[in-house]
């Protein structure tokens, strides 16, 4: 049938009744429910109302009554509770608002979010909680320090050893001179060779700077003047995804000469050749 108003709800707010045991000689009982005072509760012994306070027949704290005297075995015995409400009425879906809600009533701990929940995260709209930003990290630049000889027309690796920062220990700079980044992600690489004949000699026909990955040549930069020069820059800066174990990376060059001594210039003031690598936050 059709209402005026609001449908009647389903559920309804009831008061709690406790049937207690009488036995002629206990005048201390347990509650259910706790309550301030005796005023919360009315007491009945065989359907009669008790009167409550102190020097009446009960008084209550907590969850403990106490009757001024016991009542007597077989008496109709029990206790309502003014107020507490057994049952509520279900509020219907979608009509409870922000403003009807406790500032402490919802917290981060209470979702069902995924991942770690702490000082350095935030809950993301896929219901998971990712870390801010981020960190461009491990990361490295390092320079080569000294002058180092290079045959003609043979891949040589370079040994760039002076290290201006390193923030993982990724970089060998003494036996290898290789990255090898501890976490997995994709790195800006960068390097940077300047080869020279000096002197002014010019019998330089070509140079290349290779960026190698896994003892493979994995990018490359060339220079081929017009006609022959004592000295110019090859240089690269490329992406490289790196699987944050095994994978490693290293510079190496080839010179095409028509005589004379090649190498690879050193120095730290200015930087000449170099090598870094950072990681790509995503």
């Amino acid at each position: 049938m059709a209402y005026i108003g609001n449908i009647p709800a389903v559920q309804y707010a009831s008061f709690s009744k406790q049937t207690l045991t009488a036995d002629s000689s206990t005048t201390s009982f347990t509650l259910d429910n706790a309550v301030a005072n005796e005023n919360e509760i009315e007491v009945f012994v065989n359907n009669v109302r008790q009167e409550p306070g102190s020097g009446n027949a009960y008084t209550a704290s907590g969850t403990t009554l106490t009757m001024s005297a016991a009542p007597t075995t077989g008496d109709s015995f029990y206790v309502i509770f003014q107020g507490k409400a057994t049952q509520t009425v279900t509020a219907p879906a979608g009509s409870v608002t922000t403003s009807q809600l406790a500032d402490s009533s919802v917290s981060l701990a209470k979702l069902t979010a995924t991942g770690t929940k702490d000082s350095t995260t935030f809950l993301r709209g896929d219901n998971t909680f990712a870390t801010a930003g981020g960190d461009n990290t491990p990361a490295f630049f390092a320079y080569l320090d000294s002058d180092q000889t290079v045959s003609d027309s043979v891949d040589t690796k370079i040994n760039i050893n002076n290290e201006v920062y390193d923030t993982d220990g990724c970089y060998d700079n003494s036996t290898n001179y290789r990255f090898t980044p501890t976490t997995s992600g994709k790195y800006l690489v960068s390097a940077n060779l300047e080869i020279d004949s000096g002197g002014g000699v010019h019998d330089i026909t070509a140079g290349y700077c290779y960026l190698y990955k896994n003892g493979s040549e994995y990018a490359r930069a060339r220079f081929d003047p017009d006609g022959d020069v004592f000295a110019f820059f090859a240089g690269l800066s490329v992406p490289v995804v790196m699987n944050g174990t095994t994978d490693y990376l290293e510079i190496y060059t080839y010179v095409d000469t028509t005589g004379g001594t090649q190498f690879i210039k050193g120095s730290s003031s200015p930087v000449r050749s170099w090598f870094s690598a950072i990681k790509i936050i995503e």
